[in-house]
């Protein structure tokens, strides 16, 4: 998880921005490598470290969420599917002939109770940050958080953030490799295209 690409989420004023870098080697279908994944409409992830134990547990974290949708009429809330998450991570740690799972995530949502950016490592440990990031620039991107992440932000703000930060921790400069991925007031998960990144940088 430390040798892997920096990876981040940001709560701003109206929601959740999730964004990590991904590798532009030759001959490689970039749009193939998933690294921010949507759980449901108003849930996100992004994952730092083995992205095939990373799936795994994504699709059943959208299992969840669509049962807990189908049961009770209403969208799982954030720290429900969180812990979700950690239960399941936590559960490997115990048994004999498994191993941990090797990724961490930021998982990141807005529900009800508001916004919300809650972090996982293999040990099923949770904590929930304003700012927060994985990966080989996180000593860099995490103090540069303390110095310039500021409460109500605007989405803006937040990707010129993101974007500082990933400039500062990442030798990849070319545009086309950051994804970001925002949720939204609305509860909406929405990809940002390269098209949309640079409008929110002018």
């Amino acid at each position: 998880m430390k040798r892997g690409a920096t990876t981040l989420g940001i709560v701003f004023k109206d929601g959740i921005l999730l964004a990590t870098v991904k590798p532009t080697t030759a001959l490689i279908v970039n749009s193939a490598l998933e690294k921010i994944f949507q759980i449901d409409d108003h849930v996100g992830a992004v994952a730092a470290g083995l992205l095939a134990d990373a799936r795994v547990l994504i699709n059943q974290a959208r299992v969840r969420a669509q049962v807990h949708k189908i049961t009770y009429e209403e969208p799982i809330d954030v720290w429900g599917l969180a812990r979700m998450i950690g239960d399941r991570m936590q559960y490997s740690t115990l048994i004999a002939g498994l191993r941990p799972f090797g990724v961490s995530f930021i998982i990141g949502g807005v529900d009800k109770t508001g916004s919300h950016l809650i972090e996982s490592d293999p040990s099923g440990m949770l904590f929930e940050w304003h700012a927060y990031a994985l990966g080989r620039g996180a000593l860099v991107a995490n103090k540069i958080f303390k110095q310039k992440w500021k409460e109500g932000m605007s989405d803006k703000e937040a990707v010129k953030l993101a974007m500082e930060i990933i400039a500062k921790t990442e030798k990849e400069k070319k545009e086309d490799a950051v994804d970001m991925a925002i949720i939204g007031k609305d509860g909406k998960f929405m990809k940002l295209s390269q098209e949309d990144i640079k409008k929110e940088l002018k």
